[in-house]
């Protein structure tokens, strides 16, 4: 029952920012873990961040740390991943993902999210 669909990718110059969003439903008032991975071509996906809907605690891989910012509107149920600074490294197809949190495996972005959305893609040229 949980859906998720992304917006607001697009192509920017280095140097930009891009605000993707996420519509998120299905999700209850439960403790879940709301993230961001991207996938460049040829290349496995990588987790950038995530997100407890609870608390709001984000996670950023070092990668990003810094230039990007993950947060939530629960009002809209919303999930956001606001890129700043961005670069050419930064493109690729970037993809929301839910699963509920665990005590054993937390949030972590190395473990399985079970739900995710059909992608948004991200260009940056140099």
């Amino acid at each position: 029952q949980v859906q998720l669909v992304e917006s607001g990718g697009g192509s920017v110059q280095a140097g930009g920012s891009l605000r993707l969003s996420c519509a998120v439903s299905g999700v209850t008032n439960e403790r879940w873990c709301l993230g961001w991975f991207r996938q460049a071509p040829g290349k496995e996906r990588e987790g950038v961040a995530r997100i407890y809907s609870d608390s709001g605690l984000p996670y950023y891989d070092a990668s990003v740390k810094g230039r990007f910012n993950i947060s939530q509107d629960n009002d809209k149920n919303t999930l956001y991943l606001q890129m700043n600074n961005l670069k050419p490294a930064d493109t690729a197809t970037y993809y929301c993902a839910a699963r509920e949190f665990t005590t054993a495996t937390l949030c972590s972005l190395q473990y399985d999210y079970k739900y995710w959305g059909q992608g948004t893609q991200v260009s940056v040229s140099s």
